[in-house]
């Protein structure tokens, strides 16, 4: 078994910074869309520059007015948008991956709030530096794209290539999020999302679970009951054999309820831990599967209960679409990590694309800070390793 590699950095929107491409002395689609942006670098960077220019020296020079500062803030978040809107291009264009700077929410500062919070934005003034410093490089990457397009054709791919580098740096300098700590916060306020969306959606599921099968099935019994206490002296055999099919209605509900609350959280997982509730859901698995568990303690009540439930289900995907003949579960801790892979000898090409399962099992783990990579040629086997924190149990009375 092996840990799966940590990766590239992430950014917020979940994908990782590119390197810079290599010279290339060809004109690939790549070298096309690189001349397209030197040449448009030069309307693009004269109006970022007149822009800010003109929003700053007004906001600034009218700071001593009501209007000053909001109009100043206004010109801040100007910025903002001009950034957002350079990322797209340098990305469209360039190929880089630039992450979303944490967003300014008004609607909890309230307008003084925002106002201030707007007015020392570092990203905002970042941006601002941005457009103010790309004017003479704008024309010179113009003048000299232009000027190559006509006299220094086979240099071209070239020079562009160098040029275009250097947009890249400059772009992932000051467009992307100022440090380490504003870009977690933006991941932690996207992870919350999917946090909020999961939740609701298992509640929405739980509801709907109980509306249409433990609680139609109460209904049904209550009305039998009335029924059979209606005819309990004037025909005791009927009213006695109708006590008994509701005996096995009730059976029913209790089996519902039952799988319900396991569904919610597993007496067993709490009880006994991740080792025998891992156990559990093998034994209900329709192929052999063998648990191996190999854990110093138990973990954090919600570290153990994610863990549970993506074991459960890859170990359905496992019973629906892999077509295997045996699987295995192994649990371990790496250092501050908790380790859980599932193996199948089935026909593998499972994919975590957009859409299936797998990929609403990687965002429940990014939403912890845990990784789901998948292994799963055709042909098999199919190994899914699932990576998450390992956070200390809290005592409680469960122990």
């Amino acid at each position: 078994m092996s840990t799966p590699a940590s990766g590239t950095p992430q950014h917020p929107d979940g994908e990782a910074d590119d390197p810079l491409p290599p010279v290339r002395a060809t004109f690939a689609k790549e070298t096309w869309k690189e001349v397209a942006h030197l040449l448009t670098n030069f309307p693009v960077d004269v109006f970022g520059f007149v822009y800010v220019v003109v929003t700053l020296a007004l906001g600034t020079g009218l700071a001593v007015t009501v209007i000053g500062l909001p109009l100043l803030a206004l010109g801040l978040s100007g910025c903002r948008l001009a950034g957002r809107l350079e990322r797209r291009r340098v990305r469209a264009l360039l190929g880089v991956r630039i992450g979303e700077p944490r967003r300014l929410r008004m609607d909890r500062l309230g307008f003084f709030g925002w106002l201030w919070a707007a007015v020392k934005d570092p990203v905002a003034w970042r941006h601002a530096l941005y457009f103010f410093v790309r004017l003479p490089w704008g024309i010179v990457t113009f003048t000299v794209t232009l000027v190559m397009l006509f006299v220094g054709w086979p240099l071209l791919p070239w020079v562009a290539r160098g040029m275009a580098n250097a947009d890249r740096a400059m772009a992932r300098g000051l467009l992307s999020p100022s440090d380490e700590l504003e870009r977690r916060i933006a991941e932690l306020e996207s992870d919350r999302g999917i946090v909020v969306d999961t939740a609701a959606a298992d509640l929405r599921r739980i509801e709907r679970d109980l509306h249409d099968g433990a609680q139609a099935r109460l209904v049904a019994l209550a009305m039998d009951l009335g029924l059979a206490k209606e005819k309990l002296l004037e025909d005791p055999e009927t009213a006695a054999r109708m006590v008994g099919d509701a005996h096995g209605e009730v059976k029913l509900a209790l089996a519902e309820l039952r799988d319900l609350a396991r569904g919610i959280h597993p007496a067993v997982l709490t009880d006994r831990g991740l080792d025998a509730a891992l156990s559990s859901i093998a034994a209900r698995c329709t192929v052999p599967v063998r648990v191996v568990a190999d854990l110093p303690g138990r973990p954090a009540a919600a570290i153990e209960g994610i863990a549970y439930f993506t074991a459960s289900e890859l170990l359905t995907n496992v019973s629906k679409h892999s077509g295997a003949r045996s699987a295995s579960v192994d649990v371990w801790r790496s250092d501050d990590r908790l380790m859980l892979q599932v193996r199948d000898d089935g026909r593998g090409g499972a994919s975590p694309d957009a859409g299936s399962g797998l990929a609403g099992l990687a965002e429940r783990l990014d939403a912890v800070d845990g990784v789901l990579v998948v292994d799963s040629p055709l042909g098999g086997p199919t190994v899914v390793t699932a990576e998450l924190p390992w956070r200390e149990r809290e005592f409680d009375h469960h122990g």
